[in-house]
């Protein structure tokens, strides 16, 4: 069954990295912790059942507390299958402009990806100075892949 945690908002690694410790040093019936992006404050846990999962999450840093309604296998697949969707695949070297935030319109070359944090750390085309900027990944739209880039 998958149950949804709620967590203080933009802690979910976090959260999620201590649930998983937590799950490594106990033989807790727990199967799997799901970070979904674009679910803020957010996890998805699966567990045998819902006392198993309150017990599992009780007393951790960051965990609010769990939505009574468990989720279906279905539901979960859903909002999964939407974020690959809209992630797009952003490279090294690639050219981008951004779509929102205080650089909006502004164009830049890509000098680094992580995607563990969804961010990429870009270098502004046409500024006097160029400096180093990181930021999310869905902030940017790729306008050149790399292998057409300058």
């Amino acid at each position: 069954m998958y149950f949804v945690v709620k967590v203080t908002s933009g802690q979910e690694r976090i959260a999620a990295n201590m649930l998983s410790s937590k799950r490594e040093k106990s033989d807790s019936s727990v199967y799997s912790i799901i970070i979904v992006d674009g679910m803020r404050g957010y996890l998805i846990v699966e567990a045998e059942d819902e006392s198993a999962c309150r017990n599992f999450v009780s007393k951790v840093r960051n965990v609010r507390g769990i939505l009574p309604k468990p989720i279906s296998p279905e539901e979960v697949e859903k909002l999964i299958s939407k974020v690959g969707v809209s992630a797009q695949e952003i490279s090294k070297n690639d050219v981008v402009e951004f779509t929102s935030g205080p650089f909006k319109g502004y164009k830049a070359k890509v000098l680094k990806v992580d995607d563990s944090k969804r961010e990429i750390t870009v270098e502004l085309i046409d500024v006097v100075v160029p400096i180093p900027v990181t930021t999310k990944i869905n902030t940017a739209k790729v306008i050149t892949r790399a292998k057409n880039a300058e």
